[in-house]
């Protein structure tokens, strides 16, 4: 990670404009907005889920935007979700750029009169692309550092 002590207006606009794109992923995640949360990618992107972010290979790998479709769609199976953003890293190289986020996701399931919450630690790795003005994700690995199931009051 570098640390900057100025950057550019261009290079602070994308920065921000990496940012944005971060924390619109969440709030489509939160909105069950599954639509929206593809338009966030490249249509040709990788998106790859490691459930154990200690085990090197992925437990879900999707390629191009349409097969995100049923991994966005799950999140119905859920009452609510909040998904908080954390800190983040990005380094920009023109029109590419690399990052990564922190997340901590919260999940509720309600079964009847039995609610559980899910908690989990998650590190976006990411790997950005500039197109047409906007950034979008070109790759991105869900990486699951732990979670904590436990019972929720109503």
């Amino acid at each position: 990670m570098t640390l900057h002590t100025s950057i550019s207006p261009e290079e602070a606009a994308d920065r921000l404009a990496i940012r944005q794109l971060v924390d619109a992923y969440a709030h489509c995640a939160d909105r069950r907005d599954a639509r929206g949360q593809m338009n966030l990618f490249t249509t040709d992107t990788v998106f790859q889920v490691f459930m154990d972010s200690r085990v090197a290979e992925p437990t879900q790998v999707l390629h191009g935007r349409e097969a995100l479709a049923p991994v966005f769609d799950n999140l119905n199976t859920y009452q609510a979700t909040t998904h908080f953003n954390g800190q983040s890293t990005v380094e920009v190289d023109g029109d590419t750029a690399t990052g990564e986020s922190y997340c901590i996701a919260h999940h509720l399931t309600v079964t009847g009169e039995t609610r559980t919450l899910m908690v989990a630690s998650i590190r976006y790795l990411d790997t950005f692309r500039k197109q047409d003005g906007a950034w979008l994700f070109a790759e991105r690995k869900l990486m699951v550092d732990w979670t904590d199931t436990r019972p929720s009051s109503p």
